[in-house]
């Protein structure tokens, strides 16, 4: 069987159901797939690994995709398969209750201080009236462990957050979470799954590649059609728990962020980078279909 190796963007959960799925029902491998499973050290965008063979594909966000194209990196994304509502959460009666207020706090995000928490909350204070300056927010490093980050006081308020996750845990860990999402306040709708590869790869593996696409969404119907066989899947996978209820919620939320439309738009592509670009997150902008290709997705 053909070897993939496909890196996950984060620790296995509800987000890969549908490969577990395939992987369960053996249907990866009635395609002469043998598909591993690569999780991070870290959750970070996997194109080292897949320009030096250690991956040959993996999951990421249209975000990353852009910002990876426009260093210069040989990526092309070509399916997206989940869609989900991002943005900033913070905790009630914190002195926070519209994005303007996040002026002066301390921003919780991975990687901070890069560009694109700056990014999130310029774009979000100025829609919402206020004046962002380069000592606006206190930017805040707490890797991904956004809820842990407000639970500990160690900022005010955290991105990049998803809705499905993140405040489905905060909540039922006893917080009033709330949530600025980010299509809300002029930022583009990124909060979404992405596979991608080399272009390279694309062309040689490509009947590799549609083959995995229609176990994928084998995956998804599956999901839909038999819930409960689904979730007791990824439950024997992953070691969770039925009585885990945070767990369990966070799958709940999840299912119906699968998507059954793989294609993504040049419009959406142009007006993510346009405001990348105009944010100072990239210095080159370039055609959409020098990174996105919809020719495996639909």
């Amino acid at each position: 069987m053909a070897k993939l190796r496909l890196g996950l963007e984060w620790f296995l959960n509800p987000d890969h159901v549908p490969l577990l799925v395939g992987l369960k029902q053996g249907w990866f491998a009635d395609v002469n797939i043998d598909l591993e499973l690569v999780e991070p050290s870290e959750h970070i965008d996997a194109i080292a690994q897949i320009q030096d063979g250690t991956l040959d594909i993996a999951i990421t966000e249209p975000v990353h995709l852009v910002e990876d194209r426009s260093n210069g990196h040989p990526v092309i994304g070509w399916a997206r398969f989940l869609h989900t509502n991002g943005g900033v959460m913070y905790f009630a009666g914190q002195g926070i209750e519209r994005p303007k207020d996040m002026l002066g706090k301390r921003l919780q995000y991975p990687g901070a201080p890069s560009a694109l928490g700056k990014a999130i909350a310029q774009t979000m204070i100025e829609a919402d009236g206020g004046q962002f300056t380069d000592d606006a927010i206190t930017s805040v490093d707490n890797g991904f462990f956004h809820t842990n980050a407000l639970v500990e006081n160690k900022a005010d308020c955290a991105t990049l957050v998803f809705y499905n996750f993140e405040v489905i845990e905060a909540r039922l860990r006893g917080y009033d979470a709330q949530f600025f999402a980010l299509k809300d306040w002029g930022i583009p709708d990124f909060c979404q799954l992405i596979f991608i590869t080399t272009p390279e790869l694309l062309q040689q593996r490509r009947q590799e590649l549609q083959a995995f696409l229609k176990v994928f969404r084998r995956g998804i119907d599956f999901i839909h059609q038999q819930p409960e066989a689904a979730q007791a899947i990824y439950n024997q996978h992953t070691g969770a728990y039925a009585d885990d209820a945070i767990g369990q919620a966070i799958y709940q939320a999840t299912v119906p962020c699968f998507t059954y439309d793989f294609a993504m738009t040049t419009d959406y592509y142009d007006q993510l980078q346009t405001w990348m670009h105009n944010t100072g997150q990239i210095s080159d902008r370039l055609p959409a279909t020098a990174y996105w290709t919809n020719s495996l997705a639909l």
